[in-house]
């Protein structure tokens, strides 16, 4: 049999896994994973039976096979109400199986609210018309607004930035108030320095007219099938345990299959031979150094350190996979008995507290990026969920720079003393618990050598037995059903011996890619 070996246990290389197990009897598939988890960033950390998502993970896409997919992995729960499904424990099967590990084996299905939280208001998002934004804005916001966005109508800009790309859309007061700062908190770039493409890639379709649309669709016959924009939704499935819980049962059902998962592995190095064939990696564990030979390598690990872990990469493909850059991320879970913030919605909630997933955070004076309220992800996220709040907060940083070198300590106390600054709690000690996590490369980013990533793909596609699948395996900020339909077609290419490799890269490229799949 021949050897395919996933770099990754995240949801690119699982994926990938899973599907050449399921499709080909020809291969030997091992995936060798960095850490102990499973998901990558997409896994759920449990702390003393509180859940934490790392960056929050929404199920939804346009894709019928990654549906059929989910389903099959985690099959669907109804929608039942608030207090049903945070009441019975556990939540039945459809079929009202008996058993108890199936019992959890399900996606639920989740309303989605976010909201911009901005001059101690909150604002939808994406931005609403309704009558609340205007208020909240005043009323010569609104008309700098309105005339900012017709100016932004009758002359567009040359689309040479992210700061181009928004102020197309929203106009540049709206843009300064509620894209500018979070953009470059989130990448510690002003979005001028920002390829235009991430903004083509995660707010496709996304406009003030988009917006406009969709508010007169929704009041128009047959309106649950007419078109939505993918930054619209307003309901999506969420694995009942977490996101990482997907991931746990897909690497379950690899091994069940006969894969390998090697965790703790740290992949350092390629052997590349004259003809540019990859013919062994070496990993690390546990102290040691491992060699392992194969046939095929499909590989979710970042660019940049895949290429620098190869011998002979020409000069130039070397610089550029060097010079590719990241965000990392790092988050607090904080337990609290109450958030200071009241439920003035209509929705309601265990304990009315408001029923974010997350917040976008634009307040100027603290660093906080977003602020995450598990409790309405899943009430199974929670222990005690009527006398607890369970938060995330989120922050994007560096590797390296002071907030990541923060103690966890130091980052506890830290985050603490940005929710009392804005109000979201009284004070540091009414926190009853609090946990730090941080996730390296989390984040790849769209400035410096990024946009000479063109060449780097037409030199990587020269290695005929090398697939990169995957959000840090392409550089590319993909959801998790782009990440995953680069597997489908890495292994569509690898059992039907298609040389080609765009139709993987081509994945989340096109604007109606969702549409035509």
């Amino acid at each position: 049999m021949k050897k395919a070996l996933v770099i990754g246990a995240g949801p690119a290389g699982l994926t990938a896994a899973y599907e050449l197990l399921k499709q080909s009897d020809d291969y030997e598939v091992t995936v060798l994973e960095e850490s102990q988890y499973m998901g990558g960033i997409s896994r759920t950390v449990n702390y003393k039976g509180n859940r934490m998502d790392m960056g929050g993970h929404r199920f939804f896409s346009k894709v019928p096979a990654v549906n059929e997919w989910w389903e099959q992995m985690l099959p669907e729960q109804g929608s039942p109400a608030w207090d049903d499904i945070a009441l019975s424990r556990p939540v039945p099967l459809k079929d009202g199986g008996p058993d108890p590990e199936k019992q959890d084996r399900v996606m639920l299905n989740r309303s989605r609210v976010s909201r911009i939280y901005y001059d101690q208001k909150f604002f939808d998002y994406p931005i609403s018309l309704k009558w609340e934004t205007f208020a909240n804005m005043g009323l010569w916001t609104d008309i700098v607004a309105g005339f900012s966005y017709l100016a932004s109508v009758l002359h567009k800009r040359e689309e040479k930035s992210l700061e181009d790309f928004y102020i197309n859309r929203f106009g540049r007061k709206l843009y300064s108030m509620f894209f500018e700062h979070y953009t470059e908190n989130l990448w510690g770039r002003h979005p001028s320095e920002i390829d235009p493409s991430w903004g083509a890639q995660r707010a496709k379709g996304l406009s003030v007219l988009a917006i406009i649309k969709d508010m007169f669709g929704k009041l128009l016959p047959h309106k649950e099938g007419r078109h939505v924009e993918t930054s619209l939704i307003e309901s999506f499935r969420y694995p009942k345990l977490g996101p990482g819980q997907l991931w746990d049962v897909t690497a379950a059902e690899v091994e069940k299959m006969g894969g390998r998962i090697l965790k703790n592995c740290r992949v350092v190095s390629f052997e590349k031979n004259a003809d540019n064939h990859i013919t062994a990696l070496t990993y690390e564990h546990e102290g040691r150094t491992i060699r392992m030979e194969g046939d095929v390598f499909i590989s979710s690990m970042p660019v940049k350190d895949l290429v620098g872990g190869m011998n002979d990469v020409p000069e130039r493909e070397a610089a550029i996979a060097a010079g590719l850059p990241y965000r990392d991320y790092r988050t607090l879970g904080v337990l609290i008995p109450k958030l200071n913030l009241k439920n003035k919605t209509k929705i309601k909630t265990i304990g009315n507290i408001v029923p974010d997933n997350w917040i976008y955070v634009h307040d100027r004076t603290v660093k906080l990026g977003r602020l995450q309220i598990y409790n309405n992800w899943s009430p199974y996220m929670v222990v005690d969920l009527e006398h607890t709040v369970w938060v995330g907060l989120e922050y994007f940083c560096s590797e390296g720079d002071a907030l990541w070198n923060l103690s966890d300590e130091e980052f506890s106390r830290f985050g603490v003393s940005e929710m009392v600054k804005m109000g979201l709690i009284d004070r540091a000690e009414d926190v009853i618990d609090t946990h730090a996590e941080s996730v390296k490369k989390a984040y790849p980013a769209y400035f410096d050598t990024y946009s000479e990533m063109d060449t780097l793909i037409a030199w990587l596609n020269t290695i005929d037995n090398l697939y990169c699948v995957g959000r840090n395996g392409q550089h590319r900020y993909n959801n998790i059903d782009h990440s995953m339909c680069t597997s489908f077609e890495a292994v569509h290419n690898i059992v039907n011996g298609i040389s080609d490799r765009s139709n993987i890269w081509s994945v989340n490229t096109e604007k109606e890619y969702h549409e035509s799949k």
